[in-house]
């Protein structure tokens, strides 16, 4: 029986072409991943630095809004300019 698998990007390539020539393979992507398949089934994502970093940002903002929403409703505590 086979499965479907989703592809989460525009751009795919086979893990052959991405070993013939790695950078030309990423630059298909033109910043974002790059599929890279075996066997017509995705193995992994091929990102281009800018790209990953501004993921790894967008979930550190995630993940700080979650820390400020669950803390909106404690009681503020008044600190002195000085005591800092």
């Amino acid at each position: 029986m086979s499965s479907t698998h989703p592809i989460l990007a525009d751009i795919s390539a086979g893990i052959s072409e991405l070993k013939k020539n790695p950078m030309s393979v990423i630059e298909q992507g033109e910043g974002m991943p790059v599929a890279i398949l075996n066997r017509n089934e995705p193995v992994f994502y091929a990102i281009p630095a800018k790209a990953y970093e501004e993921l790894i940002d967008k979930l550190e903002d995630i993940e700080l809004a979650k820390i400020a929403k669950e803390r909106i409703d404690e009681p503020e505590i008044e600190v002195s300019w000085d005591d800092l």
